[in-house]
């Protein structure tokens, strides 16, 4: 028996050639069933795409969202390390403050509660929450809520040990006026109070006074008021000026090259007294500056506020 076939007649335009073609049945069934595969297969291959592209629109706008988290986040960590930075900065200044002054500090400060650094986090960090799987955002969130409340809490705390400040140093005007408290000299400090090597002899010595240097000529004033005890021509620091400001303070300057006031001459604070040198036993022009109070030589740095 012939297997079953179909013909097909293909016809030119004047009808006068014409050419036939068979087509077994099974063949054709093959054929129509690889048609619906590939049918079914490109639909797929249409979807999927369809849904790429979205899944990519969708990944953009979640790129775009993660960057701008990133960046808010980064100026949050910022501005919060800012605050602590300030925080750090007004709590120097109240230490110094209490010194000049001579006032005790506050309760929560000398029991270890308040003003302590807490090192905050930094905007790479803010990064590596969000560049962690999940993003971590909520963790970040939560550390950034602690530290708040931490600055908080300083910030409150600072407050108040201004608050008590104010009130005592209103009563000690005449003490605030007698206390060192600004820069005798403005420059470039070369050395500081303590041990250092000598410029001179290359071995370690104690360094009696802070070294500010500038150029020669430069203006020396009063850090306080108070009244020139002694003016006199050294061998180590040159020509020099001792003013007696009270309440057990003395202040000397040494290396000057030339001095504007006399022996009992009342100064008051940011007068000028003399000028920069390099007198005495020098190695340029600087001024050396020290603070004695009741008789012992103390860091000068602790006498300067601005």
């Amino acid at each position: 028996m012939s297997k079953r076939h179909l013909s097909f007649f293909v016809l030119t335009n004047d009808a006068t050639r014409s050419r036939q073609y068979k087509i077994g049945v099974g063949r054709l069934k093959a054929l129509a069933g690889l048609g619906i595969v590939i049918s079914l297969v490109l639909a797929f291959v249409v979807i999927d795409y369809v849904r790429l592209r979205g899944d990519v629109s969708e990944l953009a706008g979640l790129r775009t969202e993660n960057t701008e988290q990133r960046i808010e986040l980064q100026s949050f960590t910022s501005k919060i390390k800012s605050m602590e930075t300030q925080l750090a900065k007004l709590n120097v200044f109240d230490q110094k403050l209490r010194i000049i002054a001579n006032i005790e500090e506050p309760k929560q400060i000398r029991s270890g509660v308040a003003m302590r650094g807490v090192g905050g986090g930094s905007p790479a960090e803010a990064e590596n929450y969000l560049m962690t799987p999940a993003g971590k955002v909520d963790q970040l969130v939560d550390h950034m809520r602690s530290e708040i409340n931490t600055l908080q809490a300083q910030a409150d705390s600072q407050e108040s040990s201004f608050t008590e400040l104010q009130g005592q140093l209103m009563s000690q005007t005449s003490l605030l006026a007698s206390t060192p408290s600004i820069w005798p000299v403005r420059g470039w400090v070369t050395s500081t109070f303590g041990q250092r090597i000598s410029p001179f002899t290359g071995l370690p010595h104690q360094h009696k006074g802070m070294d500010i240097a500038n150029r020669h000529g430069s203006q020396v004033v009063a850090p306080a008021d108070g009244i020139v005890v002694k003016v006199a021509r050294e061998r180590i620091l040159g020509k020099t000026i001792t003013i007696k400001h009270g309440y057990g303070t003395k202040t000397i300057y040494g290396h000057l090259s030339k001095v504007l006031v006399r022996v009992g001459q009342k100064v008051k604070r940011g007068q000028k007294i003399a000028a920069i040198g390099n007198t005495g036993r020098s190695t340029g022009p600087h001024l050396h500056y020290s603070v004695k109070v009741n008789g012992v030589l103390v860091n000068p740095s602790k006498y300067i506020l601005n």
